[in-house]
């Protein structure tokens, strides 16, 4: 039995998904030991607040840089991946521009339509904050490509520090929603910037010395066309999907009702962020080059799906059976009602979590447009249920019912078409061969 687990820590895929377990898990205990007090210093309206604007953010990270980035995995050639970081950082400054120009024109109705005039002159930070997203998301993927996952775990954990500290100590003072609106924005500049500081200790300036003259921006656009045609709208739509319940519940029942949700999301994604984005982070590389190998990426896919359904069931089954006492008891009175909602959200959230090795395989099977249209589906049918709650029954609890539980089919229904389309891949080859 021993011998068993020493060979499989010997495995550099396990020692990989380890380290970075290990940097998550430091920066998700910051956050959970640091979360009864902020929520007590801010209260729900704040958090509202705060959950509206990174809302309108997150909608537009997907497509800072057209999702590019992600293609920086998949070239043989370093020169070739950093002509990709090159037009990924280009696409990432006119987008943000552009954002910039919208905002000066419809601020006003921008603000009335998401119910942002508490917080009204911090708007124009969305442009900031999507610039910093593309080029933390440049920075992140050439960490994976280089395989350097201790960089990243110590980044992790060295960015919540900064942020979750400077959250506390500032709103002693200053409990305001405008605080946490400043240090979210600012929250991906920082943590791209220690990537970058530990990057160039490691390897001197090698990430920033792009040539990208072998590989023009034409003939990388051309080449990797199915990431903005196909994987930025499927990126967007998914994030509106995560996105819209909080800016529908501002809207439809209040900032607290918001409030309520990101506080459920934020807790109920530390398993996601702990042990299903380091799987995440490992594994595409390793499907990628499973897939370019020939190997069997089917089996990969199952044994990490069963990983994660095996370490997810115990936390989400917790939140489901207790969630209303456990929000109590750890974030205060004024919280139970995020407890009621957790119970819900954890459904789709355990779903979501054992769902990262089939979205993150998606791309190695030439499976995008698929990707694309499926989550059109799950976002008509998520926001048509939420819909539901609010026009028919005008409960937040039942439209947060109705909201969690098509998720979780949803999620299911993408894992098991992405097991049969990864066995045609894999039939696909072995006729070949």
């Amino acid at each position: 039995m021993k011998s068993k687990f020493q060979l499989i820590l010997k495995k550099s895929f396990v020692r990989n998904v380890i380290v970075m377990v290990t940097g998550t898990a430091a920066a998700q205990a910051i956050s959970m030991v640091l979360s009864p007090i902020t929520t007590r210093l801010y209260g729900p309206e704040a958090y509202g607040l705060m959950g509206s604007f990174i809302a309108i953010v997150a909608i537009l990270v997907p497509i800072a840089s057209l999702t590019y980035p992600i293609a920086i995995v998949l070239p043989k050639s370093d020169l070739e991946a950093k002509g990709l970081i090159h037009l990924s950082l280009t696409i990432s400054t006119i987008i943000a521009g552009i954002m910039f120009i919208i905002l000066l024109l419809f601020n006003q109705t921008i603000i009335n339509l998401f119910n942002l005039s508490e917080i009204r002159g911090f708007v124009y930070l969305i442009p900031l904050a999507i610039l910093f997203a593309g080029i933390l998301q440049v920075t992140e993927q050439w960490l994976i490509r280089m395989k350097q996952f201790k960089i990243s775990a110590r980044v992790t954990f060295i960015q919540a520090l900064i942020t979750q500290g400077s959250i506390v100590c500032i709103g002693v003072f200053y409990p305001l929603a405008s605080i946490l609106v400043i240090i979210q924005s600012l929250k991906d500049g920082l943590k791209a910037f220690l990537i970058m500081l530990f990057m160039r200790k490691k390897e001197g300036n090698k990430l920033l010395k792009i040539n990208n003259k072998q590989y023009s921006r034409k003939i990388l656009l051309k080449k990797y066309y199915e990431f903005p045609v196909f994987r930025a709208p499927e990126a967007f739509l998914n994030a509106l999907s995560q996105s819209l319940p909080i800016l529908m519940l501002t809207s439809f029942f209040g900032p607290a009702s918001a409030g309520f949700y990101s506080i459920c999301k934020t807790v109920l994604n530390m398993p996601a962020q702990l042990v299903g984005k380091s799987v995440g982070d490992v594994f595409y590389p390793r499907v990628a080059e499973a897939a370019n190998n020939k190997e069997n990426v089917t089996g990969l896919i199952k044994k990490a799906t069963l990983i994660l359904a095996f370490i997810g069931i115990i936390p989400f089954g917790i939140v489901i059976i207790l969630g209303p006492w456990l929000f109590r008891l750890v974030f205060g009175v004024d919280w139970i009602d995020a407890g009621e909602y957790a119970r819900w959200i954890s459904l789709w959230s355990f779903f979501a979590l054992i769902n990262i090795p089939s979205v993150k395989s998606l791309p190695v099977l030439s499976a995008q447009a698929f990707q694309l249209k499926y989550t059109v589906f799950m976002l008509v049918t998520r926001l048509v249920l939420l819909g539901i709650g609010y026009y028919f029954f005008n409960n937040d609890k039942i439209a947060i019912a109705l909201f969690g539980i098509s998720g979780a089919l949803l999620n299911l229904g993408l894992i098991l078409i992405t097991f049969k389309i990864s066995k045609k891949f894999d039939k696909v080859r072995v006729g070949k061969n």
